[in-house]
């Protein structure tokens, strides 16, 4: 079989490697590979909105690339559950409708996400064990089991007739995870020695020095840290960290209290943890209603809401909009979990409302309850020592922390690297990697029950209405083009309904409809577009602002 560049089909002796999200960005993971007719993808997952994109609360790749080409995609691999890896599953599946590949915990919680698409009893989903191999097309694919803060999160290892492939997913070296096996360094040094073409790797913390560390230390804290405290006591984290739930647990019965979860997405990691054999030694969780019933000194609270949003349990609470729970003065929170970039602002306005209340706030900034979930430096030094790749591909992380990783990889004494970059497909080979196309890799939004391009029309028009307000004026006309009644206008986010300012822009109106020609009155096009420059010259001259501005023309 002839290669890409001449058929447009991954050719039997190349390898090539594709990622269509998640290069350049840290989130929205979406990788293919290529080999002998035959697409691979690894992990498809979403990222979140932001105040640039009102009414958006999550984005996924684009897989037009895909879509042309489902016939050749034989299966899709998840690394691990987090929503940048698997999160877009229920959303983009009916477009390319192939087999799913998970190990036991992932697929329990793909299987409760896509109950909410109604698309559980459609996903073929196969489960693979921890350590698995398995073989997908022209793909023979082995787990291997790393550390990270979810459970069973995996390494795939691609091999083809062109070569090996370490596709190491998120990751990092925890000597006491908790929850789960440590990683399997000695498997890894074995897939050393057989020789590795490229690893693609994540590059999150490439800037951080030294080690990550260990979520066995984040537990021994957090014990002696709560049974420091008295009056209602909650702890926010991620809801996807299995480890950090059983240790706000352990904390809690250490300390006299009773656990109680408060949000929808901690139940369902508990009962995901549960049924596939985690978090079996500990009691049943209260519920926040059950909680809300017996003094707050014999409760701690384990809440959503550590990045601030705003319909979070933790949210609810600080704007006292909770059916259940309430916290004030005396009470204490504590944020076991980081800031992720671009949710300042939202956690710093949850902070100052707890504080408003008299809350006692304490981050990882004022004690040691928060370990990341990624590998900082000496852990990618041993990740490369033990796999000796020939070609280094950092991944999963912004520009600065990929050009970090690449530098730490030549020092590394890697020959070859290239940083990934969304729709830039790349050949893997012994002499070095190769760019040979360049694919579109957009995003799609989740607008309501709609996914729909980035650049669709309607974010455009809501960017421009919430930043500059909005005006929707009404002329009614006779047939001869003479106004019939007084114009009508309504404006958003500008001006109060009533008053001067508004009359004016209603003079404005009518009188732009009396001075125009016979022949113009009788096009509606024409008085539209006569009112709406008007009008908005007007606005302008009140407020500063350019808002968008609509005319309905009605004959009578």
């Amino acid at each position: 079989m002839a290669g890409y560049e001449a058929a447009g089909v991954p050719g039997a002796e190349e390898l090539l490697f594709l990622p269509l999200g998640g290069s350049g960005e840290i989130g929205m993971n979406l990788n293919l590979y290529g080999h002998d007719g035959k697409w691979l993808m690894i992990d498809c997952g979403i990222t979140f909105g932001d105040d640039t994109t009102p009414g958006i609360d999550v984005m996924t790749p684009d897989p037009a690339f895909v879509e042309e080409r489902t016939d050749e995609l034989a299966g899709l691999v998840l690394t691990h559950a987090h929503e940048d890896h698997l999160g877009a599953v229920q959303y983009l599946w009916p477009r390319f409708e192939c087999p799913v590949y998970a190990t036991p915990f992932t697929a329990a919680l793909l299987r409760r996400k896509l109950v909410e698409t109604d698309l559980h009893n459609r996903v073929p989903i196969h489960e693979i064990p921890l350590s698995g191999t398995f073989d997908v097309g022209p793909f023979q694919l082995e787990l291997v089991t790393l550390t990270h803060s979810i459970p069973e999160p995996n390494a795939v290892v691609l091999r083809t007739k062109a070569g090996v492939v370490m596709h190491t997913g998120d990751w990092k070296i925890d000597p006491d995870p908790l929850i789960g096996a440590t990683t399997d360094e000695k498997r890894l040094i074995e897939i050393g020695e057989e020789g590795v073409l490229a690893m693609v790797c994540d590059s999150t913390n490439a800037l951080a020095p030294g080690r990550s560390g260990s979520e066995g230390e984040v537990r021994e804290n957090m014990i002696e840290l709560v049974k420091s405290l008295s009056g209602g006591v909650a702890i926010a984290c991620f809801a996807s960290n299995v480890a950090r739930l059983e240790t706000a647990a352990k904390a809690a019965i250490a300390a006299g209290r009773r656990p109680a979860l408060a949000g929808r997405s901690l139940w369902r990691m508990n009962d995901a943890a549960r049924e596939t054999g985690y978090l079996s030694d500990l009691p049943a969780f209260l519920t926040d209603e059950e909680a809300s019933r017996l003094p707050k000194e014999e409760v701690l609270l384990i809440c959503t809401g550590s990045q601030g949003e705003p319909r979070a349990a933790l949210s609810r609470i600080a704007r006292d909009d909770h059916p259940y729970i309430d916290l004030g003065e005396g009470d204490t929170v504590i944020f076991s979990s980081r800031e992720i970039p671009g949710n300042e602002v939202a956690i710093g306005r949850l902070q100052n409302a707890l504080a408003e209340k008299h809350v006692d706030i304490i981050t990882a900034r004022d004690a040691d309850i928060h370990t990341s979930g990624h590998p900082n430096r000496e852990e990618l030094a041993d990740m490369y020592r033990w796999i000796k790749p020939r070609i280094a591909i950092p991944v999963h992380g912004e520009s600065r922390h990929m050009m970090a990783h690449a530098r730490l990889a030549q020092e590394c004494q890697v020959p070859h690297g290239i940083c990934g970059r969304n729709g830039a497909m790349v050949k893997l080979t012994d002499a070095g990697p190769v760019v040979v196309d360049e694919v579109y890799a957009g995003r799609l939004m989740l607008d309501g029950d709609r996914l729909l391009p980035m650049g669709h029309a309607s974010l455009k028009q809501r960017r421009k209405m919430a930043w500059n307000g909005q005006a929707v004026v009404t002329v009614a006309l006779d047939g001869k083009g003479r106004l019939v009644d007084d114009a009508q206008i309504t404006v958003s986010g500008l001006l109060d309904g009533s008053g001067p300012d508004i009359d004016e822009l209603l003079d404005t109106a009518e009188e732009t409809v009396e001075r125009m020609g016979r022949g113009a009155l009788q096009d509606d096009g024409q008085v539209r577009e006569a009112v709406r420059r008007a009008v908005r010259k007007r606005l302008k001259a009140l407020t500063g602002k350019h808002p968008p501005v609509d005319v309905h023309v009605i004959r009578v």
